[in-house]
């Protein structure tokens, strides 16, 4: 498949997509979590590059989950437009993520709309770089992420980077914006920035979102309950 080609058949809610090259991701505070420690289920908003809401996600998932299972909990993932409407569901099942561990490891669905599978992004084992196939429908590799050695960068952006199916050159990225001092230590309330050609096709712009979501949820959703990810996971 060529990951430069348009989809002709756009998933309803997903034509906004074809217009854009940038996503931005808010994590919504929660002042429960915060001030109690209490697991809640993530609330996020999606903009444009210029500031502009998009979607709104919400996650679906239990807080018997949340407590005993924490940033590796399986849950859905609701993706509304403006009119309320889902129009994009994310489905991650509960799942090992220690690279010691080669088997049963991450992965999401994403279906456009809710029911229908549209793309995937499985985990690829390596013993030091965070790496990632983001799939189509037929579960063919369209693209590959790769993350940092250390997911840790003080001041910094966190960059992982979107690559051609044999890694031969970039075609974008997904970046971990840094919050603040305060805000990253305090909070596990993230910001993310997703960059990718305009004539992507739609689907997999919308699964860059799920690999977004899987990727903050594994390497910075503890916040401060959880010491930062590096080279070995654990």
């Amino acid at each position: 498949m060529d990951i430069n080609t348009t989809s002709y058949g756009v998933p309803p809610g997903l034509e906004y997509l074809l217009q854009i090259d940038h996503i931005l991701i808010h994590q919504q505070f929660e002042f429960v979590e915060a001030i109690l420690g209490y697991e809640t289920a993530n609330k996020y908003k999606i903009q444009d590059k210029l500031g502009q809401k998009v979607y709104y996600a919400v996650e679906e998932s239990n807080f018997f989950t949340r407590c005993c299972c924490g940033d590796a909990r399986a849950f859905s993932m609701r993706i509304l437009n403006n009119s309320g409407h889902e129009v994009i569901t994310l489905q991650r099942p509960l799942r090992c993520d220690s690279c010691l561990c080669p088997c049963c490891l991450q992965e999401m669905e994403v279906q456009a709309p809710p029911g229908v599978p549209i793309g995937y992004v499985i985990q690829n084992w390596h013993p030091c770089w965070p790496k990632f196939t983001v799939q189509n429908e037929e579960k063919q590799a369209v693209l590959k992420i790769i993350g940092p050695i250390c997911t840790c960068n003080i001041g910094g952006n966190v960059d992982f980077e979107i690559t051609s199916p044999d890694e031969a050159f970039v075609v974008g990225r997904i970046s971990k914006h840094w919050s603040g001092l305060l805000k990253e230590i305090l909070t596990d309330v993230d910001s993310f920035g997703i960059q990718f050609p305009l004539d992507l096709d739609v689907k997999i712009k919308a699964v860059m979102l799920g690999a977004c979501f899987l990727i903050d949820f594994m390497f910075f959703e503890s916040g401060r309950r959880q010491r930062p990810k590096l080279c070995l996971w654990y």
